[in-house]
């Protein structure tokens, strides 16, 4: 099969994430504190108002705005002083601010009746019992109150369905009342990888006897998928015999998962099985091959009413595919919204072939050039068997399959890989 076949990755993109369009992730409630990074499963309306009273937005006097109004440092008003509101106070417990009267209130504290401004306490002379006013500054519009329900109005819907939760919305969850979330339930993903030439890091002595290599992905892929929100179990390595892997397989299906992954064994080889064992399972594949480098040898299906992905075998090949298209696939089954990749402009600073008609995708660090745009720069050859390099990206480079050479000034769309750290500037390489 030339890599002239298979489908476009947007075509390849869309048709693995439309097998599970239509599926509604099961849910269940979990303590607040758990809910970190999980989608709700439905709407969350607020019972109450925040706040739940008008307060002052400042430390400062609580005053009618008309008593108050043309004071400056040469025309004092002076008010007497009624007490004070403190934050935490008892709003039906504080005195009635009538005209000409004045109750010194902090940050905070709810407004007492009769007040409808606050004057900063700098625009005073901060007197206990009585305050000499000398500015009327901010008295006018809000006058430096918070109104009741300025954040949230009581029976608002405060987040939707399909939410992913941040630190944020736990906080603002809580400032509601919410103990526990209605969430999506974690997908249950099971990988299960084929080879006779890989060994886990128990059997590493074989590596250093020159027979055998450590399977890599068996720990950079689930790694990967549980920073999707994926609930990962990595089945025992299976050896290249279509038997072996109808077994592996069928065992995944009958422990139950919500998506099966595969790596490996979906090329075109001799040993290549993997397309054999679904047909002998009842499968069905949607497509075999995308035109797209790193990661051509790619596929997707069902088996069972399980949808299946199955990503090449070479390492980088395996966390490109699985970052590009395992990575919202699981999203989505999470339940989250917006799960397609976003892209960033990037300025390249090197060459490198790119010959048509794929997509590629180069590994690359970014960091901000003079201008403060993002550069990027390849983290070494790009061959898929070159895992440092891919433990260095921050990023995906997108090459159009049109461009078969890319020039360093020009520009592209980069996709931010999951893990990538947040913040860019080190030199590329300089990540240990």
């Amino acid at each position: 099969m030339g890599p002239a076949t298979g489908l476009s990755y947007p075509e390849a993109l869309a048709a693995v994430l439309h097998q599970v369009a239509t599926r509604v992730p099961a849910s269940e409630r979990v303590p607040l504190p758990q809910a970190l990074g999980r989608a709700l499963a439905d709407d969350v309306s607020s019972r109450l108002a925040l706040p739940p009273w008008d307060n002052a937005g400042m430390d400062g006097y609580a005053v009618q705005r008309a008593d108050v109004l043309g004071a400056s440092a040469s025309s004092p008003r002076a008010l007497p002083v009624l007490g004070t509101s403190m934050a935490g106070a008892d709003p039906t417990m504080l005195p009635w601010v009538q005209q000409g009267t004045a109750l010194r209130i902090m940050t905070g504290a709810p407004m007492p009746p009769g007040a409808d401004a606050v004057v900063r306490v700098e625009d005073t002379d901060g007197g206990d019992t009585l305050v000499r006013v000398l500015h009327d500054r901010d008295t006018l519009g809000r006058g430096n109150v918070r109104p009741r329900g300025e954040d949230i109005a009581a029976g608002a819907v405060l987040f939707t369905r399909g939410t992913t939760l941040r630190a944020s919305h736990l906080g603002a969850l809580a400032s509601i009342g919410v103990q526990e979330v209605l969430v999506s339930r974690a997908p249950r993903v099971t990988i299960v990888s084929s080879g006779d030439e890989l060994v886990l890091l128990d059997r590493f002595d074989e590596v250093l006897n020159g027979h055998r290599i450590v399977s890599s992905s068996s720990y950079a892929l689930p790694a990967l998928l549980r920073g999707a929100g994926a609930d990962v179990t990595m089945a025992p390595l299976v050896p290249d015999t279509l038997e072996a892997l109808i077994g592996a397989l069928g065992q995944a299906l009958d422990v139950g998962c919500d998506l099966l992954i595969t790596t490996g064994g979906v090329s075109v080889g001799a040993h290549d099985y993997t397309r054999d064992a679904l047909a002998a399972l009842g499968g069905t594949q949607r497509f075999w091959r995308a035109r797209i480098r790193p990661g051509g040898p790619l596929g997707t299906g069902e088996v069972r009413g399980v949808p299946w992905v199955g990503l090449p075998g070479n390492p980088v090949s395996t966390m490109v595919t699985g970052a590009l298209f395992a990575w919202p696939l699981i999203r989505q089954l999470g339940g989250h919204r917006g799960v397609q990749h976003a892209r960033i402009p990037v300025r390249m600073c090197d060459d490198a072939d790119t010959p048509a008609p794929l997509t590629y995708f180069l590994r690359v660090a970014l960091q901000v050039g003079a201008d403060g745009m993002l550069e990027a720069r390849l983290t070494g050859a790009q061959g898929s068997n070159l895992l440092r390099t891919m433990a260095m990206a921050d990023a995906l480079l997108e090459v159009p399959p049109s461009i078969d050479r890319v020039e360093a000034g020009q520009t592209f769309s980069a996709i931010l890989l999951p893990d990538a750290p947040p913040l860019f500037g080190a030199a590329p390489g300089a990540r240990a």
